[in-house]
């Protein structure tokens, strides 16, 4: 399915304020919030309209943790794998999440509601271990293995990407 007229105008439109190679994380974002993710087809698309190739903005998108090339759930869980994550309990919590999810990092659960990332450093390291979740990327913690539980019935009805 092509991008929406909305979508590539909004592209074209960043392309001529920025030019094409400056404005190619602009086009990813727009084209994520409108589809929930990067398809190889939107990805392409994207390029020709702002006329780079194809393999410079795939470049772009596989470096940012936040472009998702694949669909993810309805709640994306970023949580963060930072030194300071790591220093207050991360790895717990990391386990406790996987566990009581069934999915590991880069997967989805069966019933298409969590996706779960690994990302590293947030900028939230007075409040670690923490995560970013939702499509405001709420920062959340300090999380414990006992607060997930919490943090995922809150989310579990969002309706987040």
């Amino acid at each position: 399915m092509s991008l929406s007229a909305p979508i590539k105008t909004a592209i074209a439109q960043a392309a001529a304020a920025h030019g094409g190679k400056a404005a190619m994380l602009d086009a990813l974002k727009l084209v994520q919030e409108a589809e929930g993710w990067v398809s190889d087809e939107h990805l392409a698309e994207a390029a020709r309209t702002l006329g780079v190739t194809t393999a410079e903005i795939e470049s772009l998108a596989t470096f940012y943790s936040q472009i998702f090339r694949r669909p993810v759930g309805d709640t994306v869980i970023l949580l963060c794998d930072g030194l300071s994550c790591y220093l207050c309990g991360g790895d717990a919590v990391r386990d406790a999440v996987m566990s009581k999810l069934g999915i590991g990092f880069g997967e989805t659960t069966a019933d298409g509601k969590f996706t779960l990332i690994n990302i590293c450093c947030v900028g939230g390291c007075d409040r670690a271990p923490v995560a970013l979740v939702g499509p405001e990327r709420k920062l959340v913690g300090p999380l414990t293995p006992d607060a997930l539980d919490a943090l995922i019935r809150g989310n579990a009805t969002g309706g987040a990407r």
